[in-house]
């Protein structure tokens, strides 16, 4: 567990576009409501594991960076029976993904709105049993690629987390982010398990919008899978 007092690096943004009225009241109304208590180093400075109690045994999902949610609501309507975290440090995506939440009346998310290595600290180990990563900061000029995700400071600490067996998934539509995924997840302890393109995402995809302006701009998706390594 990771224990150090020190405040983080964090990059990246946290506000965008001013917020309608209706997304403030969202904010207001339904943030704290959902939101996982114990996961930021104000409430829980000793960096306590988290009690998963309040998930009734049910297996255990994460989505990184949910973006404006569609796909994260997507997966909670289609899959009652487990319990999924959303963690996204940009308000905006946060809003929208509340409304998007009383659109659809689910009631198996949870959310943590800030940097996910504030989550891994915390979550006991072997809790998560499948993991999204979908259309994440690609982080372009080489200088910086070391602030992508799929680097082993991100990937270590998922691990922990993740039983043997459970299901990584990886959307990109970036060459070179493909190619650092490919190099870099497996030595975190991560079996290689297919790689598809355009037309060939999984049974259960849900295309974003992101997704959609990345196909009108001419950049193809690609769809990796891979195993969480036993031991």
């Amino acid at each position: 567990m990771y224990n150090s007092a020190e405040r983080r690096n964090f990059y990246g943004r946290v506000h965008g576009k001013t917020l309608r009225a209706s997304q403030k009241t969202y904010l207001d109304e339904d943030l704290a409501r959902l939101s996982l208590p114990g996961v930021t180093l104000d409430s829980n400075p000793v960096r306590a594991p988290l009690d998963l109690a309040r998930f009734h045994g049910k297996p255990l999902w994460l989505e990184i960076g949910f973006g404006g949610g569609e796909h994260l609501v997507h997966m909670a309507a289609t899959y009652p029976q487990v319990e999924i975290i959303g963690c996204e440090p940009f308000v905006n995506g946060i809003a929208m993904l509340l409304g998007k939440i009383r659109q659809a009346k689910v009631a198996n998310l949870s959310l943590h709105p800030g940097d996910v290595r504030d989550l891994f600290d915390v979550l006991p180990d072997g809790c998560l049993s499948k993991v999204f990563l979908n259309y994440p900061d690609p982080w372009p000029k080489a200088r910086h690629h070391r602030r992508r995700f799929v680097t082993q400071d991100y990937l270590r600490p998922l691990a922990r987390c993740m039983a043997p067996g459970a299901e990584l998934r990886v959307a990109t539509d970036i060459p070179d982010y493909v190619r650092q995924t490919l190099e870099e997840v497996p030595q975190a302890g991560f079996d290689f398990v297919q790689q598809t393109g355009p037309g060939e995402a999984w049974e259960d995809w849900l295309s974003t919008r992101y997704e959609q302006k990345a196909l009108r701009e001419g950049r193809q998706p690609h769809y990796l899978t891979f195993q969480r390594r036993a031991g």
